[in-house]
């Protein structure tokens, strides 16, 4: 198959390096890729959310398959664009309706009401309903979580201590704070637990599979101490998500989940990421994403030994009922290494030098480019994700530091604390 990506970032470089070691991939090509996604396959200068220009692409590279890895082009609606302008290309991800579960926070709340998936107790406001906010705030015991509904870049949530500053933040999100985004805020109250991801790959007809389930660490301080991130590391699979906690994740979550999508007629062929709540021993859904993480993905990939490209066509095709998704049993750790002054502002165009083919580990391009002179340089807060398999959280971990230690650039940081809490 001749297989277009879209998305440039560290979960699009592995699921690019799992496509590229399959046999039925003829050809891969990655729309805009990065600094290292060519090894995988060829770049191509095209913004994802440009659909005119990926259906140029498209047709004059004669694609079978188009695998959508960032939210942004699903939430915009590219696979309902291409239902009308090219109706027999194979499309791995929901339309605009499945995709609101990720670009609206209140509809994917309503979804979960209305289907009895577990889920914190909420309630959506706008700005006419300041008075009605205020009393349901009231409501609540600290901390107070505020979500604007629509997307944000990952920094629409805001979990508060003091319910003064809950009123005045929310005020600030209905007037502008993340734009049109938070024009609508979603009050919920807050979950007490551990978090962990769940993936899954689903074909529109109730067949579904389970991936690897991952634990991703956000904070940009050992300890989870500082600001949120994109994601710092990521372990697979996690301790606590053993079989009786993943059959009530199945029975009370994913199933709930699929039928509730074939009975609300929307035709969803793609991932759903699940974020969830172990509270105690119970999963609660904190929020659903329509696609692969980041840096899950980066885990998760390695740990799956079938062949992802006849996966991803059996879910296009509807009918992914008819393969198994194998495991492999080893643990796989990933670490991050980011810019200096990440996630706030910092300097791109750094060049990075080391060992970038490490025996035992994978190094994932994340913001990297190859500046005018064909160095290698930093382009962006999350660089690169070094990923390494291990018999255990400790020995993959050793591998990963290993691997990570032997890359240079001019600020790097990467937490040393990754898989710690689990071991």
């Amino acid at each position: 198959m001749r297989i277009l990506l879209l998305g440039s970032g560290g979960r699009e470089a592995a699921i690019a390096k799992k496509l590229s070691e399959s046999p039925l991939c003829e050809a891969l090509f990655i729309a805009p890729g990065n600094g290292g996604t060519m090894q995988y396959g060829a770049n191509v200068a095209i913004k994802p959310t440009d659909f005119e220009a990926v259906a140029g692409f498209v047709e004059s590279s004669a694609i079978d398959m188009l695998v959508v890895g960032n939210e942004d082009p699903l939430v915009a609606g590219i696979r309902d664009f291409f239902a009308e302008k090219n109706p027999g290309l194979k499309i791995v991800g929901p339309g605009a309706d499945g995709a609101a579960l990720e670009g609206s926070k209140d509809f994917a709340k309503r979804f979960m009401a209305r289907h009895g998936i577990p889920t914190a107790r909420y309630r959506s406001f706008t700005a006419a309903d300041i008075d009605e906010a205020d009393s349901f705030l009231e409501s609540l015991s600290a901390p107070y979580v505020l979500k604007a509904d629509g997307l944000a870049a990952g920094k629409g949530v805001l979990i508060i201590d003091d319910l003064a500053q809950a009123k005045a933040s929310l005020r600030e999100m209905l007037g502008g704070m993340f734009g049109k985004s938070s024009a609508t805020v979603v009050i919920e109250e807050f979950l007490s637990g551990i978090e962990c991801s769940v993936f899954v790959l689903t074909d529109g007809h109730g067949g579904y599979r389970i991936l690897p389930v991952a634990k991703d660490y956000k904070r940009i301080g050992e300890g989870d101490t500082g600001l949120n991130t994109g994601g710092m590391g990521a372990v697979s699979p996690v301790p606590f998500a053993d079989e009786a906690f993943m059959q009530k994740v199945e029975e009370r979550i994913i199933r709930p989940t699929v039928d509730g999508l074939i009975n609300d007629g929307i035709d969803y062929r793609g991932f759903i990421f699940l974020g969830l709540f172990n509270v105690g021993g119970d999963p609660m859904v904190i929020e659903y994403n329509v696609r692969m993480g980041d840096p899950e993905t980066e885990v998760v990939m390695p740990r799956l030994s079938s062949d992802l490209v006849a996966l991803l066509k059996a879910t296009a095709n509807g009918c992914l009922g008819d393969l198994a998704a194998e495991i492999d049993p080893r643990t796989a750790v990933t670490v991050m290494l980011v810019s200096g002054g990440y996630p706030g502002s910092y300097p791109k165009g750094k060049e990075i030098t080391g060992c970038l083919n490490p025996e035992q580990s994978t190094i994932y391009h994340a913001g990297t480019a190859i500046d005018a002179d064909g160095r290698l340089v930093t382009s962006g807060g999350r660089v690169m994700a070094v990923t390494s398999l291990g018999a255990d959280i400790p020995d993959a971990l050793a591998k990963s530091y290993a691997a990570a230690d032997a890359i240079a650039f001019d600020g790097k940081y990467c937490r040393r604390d990754i898989g710690k809490d689990l071991m």
